[in-house]
């Protein structure tokens, strides 16, 4: 299931016009693996790379500090979201409305309510959106097994609240180990979600905004061989080996696929006006169950990620994409007239 779209296009006279800010972490990296953040760092020089060669009017930054006074730029391109610090997500939007720059994603609110991983389990229940039960064990707070959620299986999944890439992932199968799981979270500075382990597989569903709505691109599921296994952040960065085959193929099946396009439509539009975004669900083959998982709103750009192999199935270069993200968020912004 998906949406008709055909990719937007900037003028030469506005490209050269606008001055865009691309900042990421490694936004002046030479290419390869980053020994700490492996393939991102591949990531944000391609992204680069594409911007560059539309022949955009564009700037470089990879820090922070370069927002503590107003730039001379017209937008903000941010992709430097994982800061080291409780929600750094949300730190260039914020700077951005300080200084009144519009910037591509969501406004600092909508970020930090897709971040947290309970609230926006929240906004499934008031979108009538199906999510398996929950709990999130705030820092400070007691953690009391009267919270836990229940588990037909006896398995449950703890990760930190905002955590994104399956960092600091881990699964128990007592309260004991879940308190302990929980503990170490609490320890490194974050809040700790546990849900119970959904068997099944994972559902992507890509939306981009274009003039006010959202848009769905192909949807994609990772077919994998063992859906009991957790994927690790190392793994998903490629600083180690996995020997599990998962390959990321088109969702078309002819009885779920139009379910979870009607969910994940309605789940999107609580989030408009967003620019991009990925919305994750979990769905069990044997039993029906389809069940949110989580939302991303500046999800991975990469062209080996879910945002832009869904782009690829609608026709969208890597370049398109971009392209159209530019232009429908310059458009939303009065930047440009489209």
């Amino acid at each position: 299931m998906t949406d008709q779209l055909t990719p937007l296009r900037i003028s030469d006279e506005d490209k050269a016009r606008i001055r865009l800010l691309f900042m990421a972490k490694h936004a002046k990296w030479g290419g390869g693996m980053h020994p700490e953040d492996g393939n991102h760092a591949i990531y944000h020089h391609e992204v680069r790379q594409t911007l560059e060669g539309l022949g955009l009017n564009l700037t470089l930054g990879d820090s922070y500090d370069i927002l503590y006074q107003r730039p001379e730029v017209d937008f903000v391109f941010p992709l430097l979201n994982r800061g080291g610090f409780v929600n750094s997500e949300m730190t260039i939007p914020v700077l951005c409305n300080m200084h009144r720059i519009p910037y591509l994603g969501a406004m600092p609110f909508l970020r930090g309510l897709g971040d947290d991983k309970s609230v926006s389990k929240l906004v499934a229940r008031h979108a009538g959106v199906p999510t398996a039960d929950w709990y999130c064990y705030r820092r400070g707070a007691p953690v009391e097994e009267a919270n836990l959620p229940a588990s037909p299986d006896g398995r449950w999944v703890i990760k930190p609240n905002a955590s994104s890439a399956s960092w600091g992932i881990s699964d128990a199968f007592e309260f004991a180990g879940v308190a302990n799981a929980v503990a170490n979270i609490h320890g490194q500075g974050h809040d700790a979600i546990v849900e119970p382990y959904l068997d099944g597989y994972d559902i992507q569903c890509a939306f981009i905004t274009m003039h006010d709505e959202a848009v769905a691109l192909p949807m994609l599921w990772y077919e994998r061989e063992d859906t009991q296994r957790l994927w690790t952040y190392y793994e998903k960065r490629d600083l180690v080996q996995n020997t599990e085959k998962a390959a990321l193929k088109a969702f078309d099946h002819a009885e779920f696929a139009p379910k979870i396009y009607e969910y994940a439509k309605k789940y999107a539009r609580e989030f408009l006006s967003f620019d991009y975004g990925r919305i994750e669900f979990r769905l069990d083959l044997n039993t029906g169950d389809i069940n949110f998982i989580e939302i991303n709103l500046n999800c991975n750009l990469w062209s080996e990620k879910v945002m832009a192999k869904a782009a690829a199935r609608a026709g969208f270069s890597h370049a398109d994409l971009l392209e159209t993200l530019l232009a429908e968020s310059w458009r939303r912004n009065g930047l440009i007239a489209l």
